[in-house]
């Protein structure tokens, strides 16, 4: 098998409704613009995992949880947000990735500065073997 970059994608989660969407309803989303932006030469990622910013507590600023990216397809923020009242944002683009159940890694990978991170693209081998965030790039 061939590792390439973009195997894995990393993103932020910075907030618990995400996480809970991701647990229990097993789908992401990214908006159209950012991977336009940031991450054409690294789209579509195979496993997607997820950076925990300061509102996850004693999980937070670091990458805990990774899934399978089973499917990704273009939809409005309506379409994600039924019951959501409409505004301004309803008609904005995300691709939607749907992926399997939450896996915990191993061990956590830190980030030393508790630095924001948007996206960091790796492998798959460096995310399981990474001890602190500055490993996935390397």
């Amino acid at each position: 098998m061939t590792i390439r970059r973009g195997e894995v994608l990393v993103a932020i989660l910075n907030n618990k409704q995400d996480m809970q969407i991701a647990r229990e309803q097993h789908w992401y989303r990214i908006p159209v613009e950012s991977v336009e932006k940031f991450l054409k030469q690294h789209w579509a990622p195979e496993w997607l995992a997820f950076y925990q910013t300061k509102v996850f507590g004693d999980e937070a600023y670091a990458v805990n949880y990774y899934a399978r990216v089973q499917n990704i397809c273009k939809v409005r923020r309506c379409e994600l947000f039924p019951d959501e009242a409409l505004n301004e944002k309803s008609q904005k683009q995300y691709y939607k990735l749907e992926i399997s159940d939450l896996q915990r890694l191993e061990v956590s990978i830190g980030s030393d500065r508790r630095r924001r991170i948007h996206f960091i693209s790796t492998t798959l081998e460096k995310l399981k073997t990474a001890v602190n965030i500055s490993d996935l790039s390397s």
